[in-house]
This record gives C-alpha cells, sequence and structure tokens, in this order.
C-alpha cells in the first residue's frame, strides 16, 4: 500500500498494490495491521455504497459534533471526481479543498478525517462509490454546504450537474456554524 500526502494535515491518498494476471486482478483495501503501521489507527462501523450516474454530484456532506465521521472512500465501478473541503478552523488549509479522481482502474482511496466536508461528481453511467464510516450515521447532525459556494470556488468539471433538491438547499461556507 502507498501512502501519498495531500498538504491537508490528516487527509491521505492511498493506492492499493494491484495483483494482476489473465484471470483479472486483486486488491487489499483494507487491511487493520498495515494501516496502523501507517498511522492510520481507524476503527470502522458502518459501509456505504452509492450508484450514479454521469453528472450525479452528491456533496458535500458531513455530520456536526460530536457525531462527526472520517472516511475511507474508493470507486469500485467506473469514475468520479472526489471532493473535500477542510472545516477544522485550527487547520492551515481551513476553508480550502482538495479534489482527486477516483477510478476503478485505477483503484486508488483517500482517507477523509473528521473535520471535512466531502462530495462527488459521477464521471461514468452506474458509477458505484463505497465509503467506509468510522461513526455511525446521525441524521439529527447532518449537514451540507452548497455544492457551488462561489467562496470555495471549486471547479466540478460538469456543465450541469444532477443535484438533489437537499443538497440544493445547502449552507454557505461563510453561514458554518460548527466546530470542529
Amino acid at each position: 500500500m502507498q501512502i501519498m500526502e495531500t498538504g491537508f494535515e490528516g487527509l491521505v491518498v492511498l493506492q492499493p498494490k494491484k495483483y494482476k494476471d489473465q484471470r483479472g486482478y486483486f486488491i487489499e483495501t483494507w487491511n487493520d495491521n498495515l494501516f496502523s503501521k501507517l498511522g492510520l489507527n481507524i476503527k470502522f462501523v458502518q459501509d456505504n455504497q452509492s450508484v450514479s450516474n454521469v453528472g450525479v454530484l452528491r456533496g458535500l456532506h458531513f455530520q456536526k459534533p460530536p457525531f462527526s465521521q472520517g472516511k475511507l472512500v474508493r470507486v469500485s465501478r467506473g469514475s468520479a471526481l472526489d471532493v473535500v473541503v477542510d472545516l477544522r478552523k485550527k487547520s492551515q488549509t481551513y476553508g480550502k479543498h482538495y479534489k482527486l479522481k477516483l477510478c476503478s482502474e485505477k483503484c486508488n482511496m483517500m482517507w477523509i478525517p473528521s473535520g471535512f466536508a466531502h462530495g462527488f461528481i459521477a464521471l461514468e453511467d452506474n458509477t458505484v462509490f463505497q465509503y467506509k464510516c468510522d461513526a455511525l450515521y446521525h441524521p439529527e447532525s447532518e449537514s451540507c454546504l452548497i455544492w457551488n459556494d462561489p467562496n470555495l470556488a471549486i471547479d466540478w468539471e460538469h456543465n450541469k450537474p444532477i443535484v438533489s433538491n437537499k443538497d440544493q438547499e445547502g449552507l454557505l461556507f461563510r453561514d458554518l456554524n460548527c466546530k470542529f
């Protein structure tokens, strides 16, 4: 497993080793001992999966403390542009975003620690996006930043994304009132 820094404290890109032959390939996406050696001491309690068609944008979601979640994310079919926004006020990257193309062919993953808003846009039909979460879903603490906040200036690389009504009503970053 290769680990790559992002410039955002705690946010890392992971590249599993791919064992490929004439039958296909095999990757290991989680190994508690290996991740601990990499400094990622995580206990996962919930797995989620979504399927989206090209242009579907989900996010920018987060759960407010004390129910915030860290997520290990990957795409097991298709591809997606994954985006996170740092909500940690004491962080040097507070209010900045990071984006990465995740795809099934590359098998790359990203560990998103607590304190980030997260979203993605599917780049192919039937994109399967998987999340391993270190805290359970808590509906009362769920929140969302508006995906097209001009102050965040995120280039989603898609002209007319398909966004749910709920996500269209997300907060502007400047109106965020929670402490990470």
